[in-house]
């Protein structure tokens, strides 16, 4: 499976294959390939050959709901899906079976999607690679000795090598973007409340996390979002989230290559340097600035939500779900433990300050450019690089350039733009003001034209 959205819709709508024959082919490779990936932890054959079905019929009846009728998508595992296992990554969750379907997931199988199954995540999605207690280690198919990251990085390591088109995943720090940058796909995650969220788990990153996307292209990203965006009055995040197009012309773009001191891969810093050269050529504005904001203070407030978060959902219930939890999540629980409610409100405020700051600063630009990852991709079963362009580097060096976004609950897209000497792909962010995600999807899929689809070794297969 190794066509886009719009390559697998065209061949619907034209009859020139049926959602049925797709499925197959889909589920033909998933177990061929994925025994070498750990992308999919469940898959419910039984509900998506009925699914299929069901959009093969509107297709004759010339009735189909969109154009991701009878599209295959997978869904990563911290998002409920009604009838499928929920467990978030964690033993604690191994038996929950949600009834209903998270909003978004609603919207998607309304317009006709085909739900394959749940992609795999770290516990509680709360680091940058991807491995758990229940199912293990998930690897990059770009090379099986390493990670794609995480914590979508069963949803990346899926689509990356065939196994779906497409695939919904969350992003709380980065947890879309790094995945995709890993594994040479295109990650949008939408300002806070464009996709509306209800009926999934706790918000234990306040609304840090956004469900966003992993294609192949801009174009499919732009696909989902269409289905996905739009207000609903139980979320009323959602009713702020969208601003007009901004007319097409120059852009004034902030470049950030490096944030401080933070190490960066030289190799990244060449490829996130080459696409600012494009986007000069291309006639933008390109402003060089150094990070406008203070490292330490968003790490803290990031520290503080994170393990308040954690804290405040193992003692639930009497503690029982803690008692089930990983050894990285029962640290995060311990620190959390450690917090007051002051230091939980003074990050809150901290929040507001910041977000005032990133409204100030997308006054005077229109985007911002970084890399989207500072390292390369690492051992598999390793939580993190410790060491990045020969220095000593810590748990969330490698996502140094990401989490700014989630807090300041802004859009931002991950654009696949190289490959290093190593044949592992490299990618650059793109983040915009709040609710002008439409703007930076329409400038992202120019931008993207220079640069052709990346294309895994393992497609070969």
């Amino acid at each position: 499976m190794t066509r886009t959205i719009a390559q697998v819709a065209a061949s619907l709508r034209s009859g020139e294959a049926s959602a049925s024959k797709i499925l197959e082919e889909t589920l033909e490779r998933i177990r061929r390939i994925d025994p070498k990936l750990n992308s999919f932890v469940h898959l419910d054959e039984p509900g998506a050959r009925k699914a299929a079905h069901e959009s093969d019929a509107r297709f004759k009846a010339g009735a189909p709901r969109s154009e991701l009728e009878g599209v295959p998508l997978s869904i990563k595992d911290s998002i409920q899906v009604a009838g499928m296992p929920a467990t978030w990554g964690s033993r604690s969750l191994a038996s929950f079976v949600p009834d209903k379907d998270e909003l978004p997931v609603a919207r998607l199988r309304a317009a006709g999607a085909i739900i394959l199954g749940k992609t795999n995540v770290p516990e509680l999605t709360l680091e940058g690679y991807t491995k758990n207690d229940l199912f293990g280690v998930t690897r990059n198919p770009w090379d099986l000795r390493l990670t794609p990251g995480g914590s979508s990085g069963g949803a990346a390591a899926g689509v990356a090598a065939g196994l779906a088109p497409a695939a919904i995943g969350t992003d709380g720090g980065g947890s879309i973007r790094r995945p995709a940058c890993h594994t040479g796909l295109v990650g949008w995650k939408p300002s806070i409340g464009r996709f509306p969220r209800i009926d999934g788990f706790p918000a234990i990153l306040t609304d840090f996390e956004t469900i966003g996307t992993l294609t192949r292209s801009v174009e499919d990203a732009m696909i989902l979002d269409s289905i996905m965006a739009g207000p609903d009055v139980r979320d009323r995040r959602s009713l702020f989230a969208s601003a007009p197009p901004r007319p097409s012309g120059p852009a004034r773009i902030l470049f950030i290559p490096q944030f401080g001191e933070s190490p960066v891969d030289p190799e990244v810093a060449a490829a996130a340097e080459q696409a600012a050269e494009q986007l000069i050529g291309d006639g933008h504005t390109l402003i060089r600035e150094s990070v406008f904001f203070d490292l330490q203070d968003l790490a803290r407030i990031w520290h503080v939500v994170s393990r308040s978060g954690v804290a405040w959902l193992a003692d639930r219930d009497g503690g029982k779900m803690g008692a089930s939890f990983g050894s990285s999540a029962r640290a995060m629980a311990e620190d959390g433990r450690k917090l007051t409610g002051a230091d939980y409100i003074d990050a809150l405020e901290r929040v507001a300050a910041f977000r005032r700051r990133c409204g100030e600063l997308f006054s005077r630009v229109d985007y911002v450019l970084t890399p989207t990852a500072a390292a390369l991709p690492w051992p598999a079963d390793t939580p993190y690089p410790d060491r990045i362009a020969g220095r000593p580097a810590g748990p969330r060096d490698h996502a140094v350039f990401t989490g700014w976004v989630n807090i300041g609950g802004l859009p931002a897209i991950n654009l696949p733009v190289a490959v290093s000497k190593a044949n592992l792909p490299m990618g650059v962010q793109l983040a915009a003001g709040f609710g002008e995600d439409a703007s930076l999807l329409a400038f992202a899929r120019k931008l993207a034209e220079h640069y052709p689809a990346l294309i895994c070794p393992l497609l070969s297969e």
